[in-house]
């Protein structure tokens, strides 16, 4: 999208000369006639991912909630930081947290998610104070859509139990039906208000709570077999979104909270 609003577009490029962009886990954008550099890196935890190998010499996964993700150091001096986590906080193994979260040499037999989160973003907090500098960068962190809401979001059930969102055109407008306010959200924001540094937050949560309309679908693959199509547990995804659609306005709020901090700056 950047790329495509620029004069001449074969001088943007990918650092590494990179043309696919999914196995991948971080990407560098070069505008070489605006010196500026869009920079992704894929964290999605903000924490490491790591392994242990039990007694028996199987290795094991396990998430290091005391130490940041091993991509920080390629973006803590960047001008512009945009954080986020929160959906791959609802997956199965997260989520029953069985030996699983590790700090130091310890791995957690039983963790809630919710005391997991708070680790995590605290050990993302206290990286942020020590390694930041506000007068240079400016921080912010982009809120989540947890799984629950989009599977509530979908006529005729959960999205993975016979749901479907193809027919819906229009968001919510009943607000009886949006979700309760994830408790995760909660712990995000005590972790935001205990920092000194200055971390804009941008909360699209409850905005995008109400775009059931927003979902790709059946329409996310367009070759599917007539067999298919009468299941739709192989094709229904009512748990991302259409592009265009529901990122642009995240994008949007981005975009004006960085003219408000840049004005500011003067």
């Amino acid at each position: 999208m950047l790329k495509g609003s620029v004069k001449d577009e074969s001088r943007v490029y990918e650092a590494r000369g990179r043309h696919l962009f999914r196995g991948e886990a971080d990407y560098s954008f070069v505008f070489q006639d605006y010196n500026c550099t869009v920079e992704f890196f894929v964290s999605p935890f903000l924490v490491q991912e790591s392994e242990i190998v039990d007694k028996m010499g199987t290795k094991k996964e396990t998430l290091r909630l005391d130490l940041v993700g091993k991509s920080s150091e390629q973006y803590k001096g960047a001008d512009i930081i945009v954080f986020n986590t929160g959906h791959w906080w609802t997956h199965e193994k997260t989520s029953k947290g069985e030996d699983y979260y590790q700090e130091g040499s310890n791995v957690y037999h039983e963790l809630a998610v919710l005391e997991a989160f708070r680790k995590a973003l605290t050990t993302w907090g206290r990286w942020v104070e020590k390694n930041v500098n506000p007068e240079k960068s400016l921080v912010f962190f982009r809120a989540f859509l947890p799984h629950i809401s989009v599977d509530l979001l979908c006529s005729g059930g959960q999205w993975n139990s016979g749901g479907a969102c193809d027919s819906e055109i229009e968001p919510i407008k009943n607000e009886t039906y949006l979700t309760p306010y994830p408790p995760k959200m909660k712990v995000l924001e005590s972790v935001l208000k205990g920092m000194t540094t200055p971390v804009t937050y941008l909360n699209i949560t409850r905005l995008t709570d109400y775009r059931k309309d927003g979902h790709p679908s059946v329409y996310r693959k367009q070759s599917l077999s007539d067999k298919e199509k009468k299941t739709p547990l192989l094709y229904q995804d009512c748990s991302h979104w259409c592009l265009p659609g529901v990122p642009d306005s995240w994008n949007e709020i981005l975009y004006a909270e960085l003219l408000v901090k840049l004005n500011q700056l003067g």
